[in-house]
């Protein structure tokens, strides 16, 4: 038999027990597609947060305050050394204008200010940190580095924050690997569960098979693509679920889990989104299979 007509074999079989027995398979199905569901949902809550505490986090400054006689030109590669490290955008702020900006800040209280014989606030260097420069660890050296500078009078970046951030961004990963592992193992069980009936209702098929010459291989091949279908199909049942629940939060769920929407919307590179549905899926489905098959078939 050719490798065509064996595969055309195969799909057939897998298609035909699935007609025949399409209640097991439509519980294995939903089963599936409601694991996806979640792990969608939960993927995209999680999306959210992320961006969310990014929103939170702003414009993260680093702020070095500088004595009243620091040398200019150690100004200079203070500069230049901040910047290169982190590839942060730096402003050099001189009292006056400090004064004007905690004079806004305070509103009518702010007016005071102005009668001050001397302004008090130093000459400070601004560092508007990207993304990917806000680490607290590196940011902390960074700090103690700068702190040491003969001609720095305080640094300050808001580390307690910074580190809030951090840890919540952290505990986040964390319980999404959970939930993943949680998932995969529950759906494989179930999947597995409901293909030990499809194999039990054609055991004597298989008995038939194996005494006409059939190998191990060809036995399993079309439980693996039953396993696969179902895969295929919970994970484009889960897709569409996914997104009409998105669709339907954006449009009334805005006040259960407003906090998490950025400008009243969600924002899913739904393209990603279908292909870590299908193809988690089709690999839930062959995982289930391959156990049913390798621990019940007995092939």
């Amino acid at each position: 038999m050719s490798t065509s007509a064996r595969l055309a074999y195969f799909a057939r079989t897998a298609i035909g027990s699935m007609v025949r027995s399409p209640f097991v398979h439509v519980i294995a199905v939903a089963a599936l597609g409601l694991s996806l569901l979640g792990f969608g949902l939960a993927r995209i809550a999680a999306s959210q947060l992320d961006a969310l505490l990014a929103s939170l986090g702003g414009e993260v400054e680093f702020t070095v305050y500088l004595a009243t006689d620091a040398p200019a030109d150690q100004v200079d590669e203070l500069e230049k050394a901040l910047v290169n490290r982190t590839q942060g955008t730096l402003t050099r702020v001189s009292p006056a204008t400090a004064l004007g900006r905690l004079a806004s800040q305070l509103g009518e209280q702010g007016r005071s200010l102005t009668e001050l014989g001397e302004n008090p606030l130093p000459w400070s260097l601004e560092l508007k940190l990207p993304p990917h420069s806000r680490d607290p660890t590196a940011l902390k050296s960074l700090a103690q580095k700068t702190r040491a500078l003969p001609f720095v009078t305080g640094v300050d970046y808001g580390e307690e924050a910074l580190e809030r951030l951090g840890v919540i961004s952290r505990a986040l990963r964390l319980a999404g690997l959970i939930a993943f592992v949680l998932v995969f193992l529950t759906t494989v069980i179930v999947v597995s569960a409901t293909l030990q009936l499809a194999i039990f209702a054609r055991r004597e098929e298989i008995e038939i098979q194996k005494l006409v010459g059939g190998t191990d291989r060809f036995v399993r091949m079309p439980f693996l693509i039953e396993g696969a279908l179902q895969g295929v199909f919970s994970g484009a049942l889960a897709l569409a679920a996914v997104y009409a629940v998105v669709r339907w939060v954006e449009r009334d769920g805005g006040d259960l889990v407003g906090f998490l929407m950025l400008d009243g919307r969600f924002v899913v590179a739904w393209g990603r989104m279908a292909l870590e549905q299908l193809g988690l899926g089709v690999l839930l489905g062959l995982t289930g299979s391959f156990i049913a098959v390798r621990r019940f078939l007995r092939v």
